[in-house]
């Protein structure tokens, strides 16, 4: 088992002014797995205290530069892939091959992008030609609290500090006390690539404790959190009183709208990209609305599909998917799993209980619900596992009205080939996102979502804007 109690504070590794430990749980094994320590108010401050000493230098540091330590950062980030990758299976359960390639890769892609933004990003612009003596600069919003999610943890890691890093904001990182590992890891790369004491630090911690904290600090200018509607909710809350700035990206219920026109790999398209991350995705495509012509035989590949999705320790190689992260999120499920059994959808694949030869461990069926309607439970609340929803619909007026009919609107997917049909679609669809017939967005493309998914978004200059204040200034002095 591993143990490692140290906080980074400062430019160093320091141990907690409390030791309240707390032990990380391997969910493919329901063993601890690591021992940490949550962070008490006299760690949040001390952190607190040494990001903002450090602001003036860092915001005073050149653009060229905080870039050329973000490219050294990622230099050392690629040379830790493995031991990220371990990390993040051994303690949140993603399955080590899954983990080497898209867990660990979206860290890279992220700061490479941020890097690609930055370098066009203009730091200082004319106001236009029309006011000569007038300048617009982008500074940095100050001392950022940085809170991120289990569920994806290098992804949210580097789009929050990729992106303050360069906008000059120094920063407190609290990562998920359920996958800490992966984060302490990153902050050695932080340490090995140079950043001055004070810009980055990190203080293990629930949200109850060092999340609150951060929230409600005085010193803070900016809370960029990454999680759950209710958590995000409580930290606008906590903010209010200072009036911070706050960044929120948290939960879906994504609409899967797939059309009679779709392609014929339309359907297990959806259902193994619900099931990626063993469905701990907030943009997953948890509701698939399938055109009447079509239901019948897409509720069969649906079904199918599903049967053949296999399940196994995190830490194995292969294509399989691994556990929810804890007994917490597994009860939730299995909770859910049988409300939809209990309203009425039809059971087409998987249901509660573990799968098959697995008595150990937080594993959950691979499931698939047909026949429900939108005011189902199952319809309305974010599971977060491996359990799709399948309604039929007849026109795409109809489509649109079930799309939209959610307290969400992060990410939404239309499968038709019908190009008019789908750019009107992407108009219609209330969602920060919207994505075509299995096209991921592009590079640089921004993250984030509306109504209770959140505001603000991550990536690219849209990520870089987010931490940035804008400065206007009159009767500019040429030099």
């Amino acid at each position: 088992m591993i143990e490692k109690r140290d906080f980074y504070i400062n430019g160093a590794w320091v141990a907690p002014a409390v030791s309240n430990d707390f032990q990380v749980i391997n969910p493919s094994t329901e063993e601890p797995c690591a021992v940490i320590s949550l962070g008490s108010e006299a760690d949040t401050n001390a952190a607190v205290a040494a990001a903002k000493a450090a602001l003036p230098g860092w915001m005073a540091t050149p653009v060229a530069e905080r870039i050329a330590l973000v490219e050294k950062l990622i230099e050392i980030y690629q040379s830790r892939g493995e031991d990220l990758a371990q990390a993040m299976s051994l303690e949140m359960g993603a399955p080590i091959d899954m983990s080497r390639s898209q867990q660990v890769g979206a860290g890279t892609w992220h700061l490479k992008n941020f890097i690609r933004a930055a370098k066009a990003f203009q730091f200082e612009r004319p106001l236009g030609d029309h006011a000569p003596n007038d300048r617009i600069i982008y500074e940095a919003v100050g001392v950022a609290a940085l809170i991120t999610p289990w569920n994806w943890p290098m992804n949210q890691v580097t789009l929050k500090v990729g992106a303050a890093a360069i906008a000059g904001c120094t920063m407190v990182l609290k990562p998920s006390e359920q996958s800490p590992l992966n984060a302490m890891i990153f902050a050695e790369m932080m340490d090995e690539a140079g950043f001055p004491p004070g810009v980055f630090n990190l203080v293990n911690g629930d949200g109850v404790g060092v999340g609150s904290q951060l929230s409600s600090h005085p010193d803070i200018d900016m809370v960029s959190f990454t999680g759950s509607t209710r958590a995000g909710t409580a930290i606008s809350k906590a903010a209010a009183d200072t009036l911070k700035k706050v960044h929120l990206e948290l939960g879906g219920k994504g609409a899967n709208v797939i059309f009679a026109d779709a392609d014929d790999k339309a359907v297990k398209r959806g259902v193994l990209h619900m099931m990626n991350n063993t469905g701990q995705s907030c943009n997953a495509p948890s509701r698939m609305l399938v055109q009447r012509p079509i239901y019948d035989q897409a509720v069969e590949t649906a079904a199918e599909v599903a049967s053949k999705v296999t399940v196994g320790n995190a830490l194995d190689e292969g294509r399989h998917i691994g556990p929810v992260v804890n007994e917490l999120q597994w009860s939730k499920i299995q909770d859910l799993i049988q409300k939809g059994i209990d309203e009425g959808a039809r059971l087409v694949a998987g249901g509660t209980g573990r799968p098959e030869g697995l008595n150990k461990g937080y594993y959950v069926r691979p499931t698939v619900f047909a026949d429900a309607n939108n005011q189902m439970t199952i319809a309305r609340e974010e599971i977060f596992g491996p359990v799709l929803t399948m309604i039929p619909f007849d026109t795409e007026e109809e489509a649109i009205e079930i799309a939209n009919d959610t307290p969400y609107g992060l990410t939404n997917y239309v499968q038709t080939q019908d190009a008019t049909r789908a750019n009107r679609m992407a108009r219609a669809l209330r969602s920060g996102m919207v994505e075509m017939n299995g096209q991921s967005r592009s590079a640089g493309s921004p993250f984030g979502g509306m109504k209770q998914s959140g505001n603000g978004r991550e990536g690219g200059v849209w990520g870089l804007e987010d931490f940035l204040e804008v400065k206007a200034v009159g009767g500019w002095a040429a030099e």
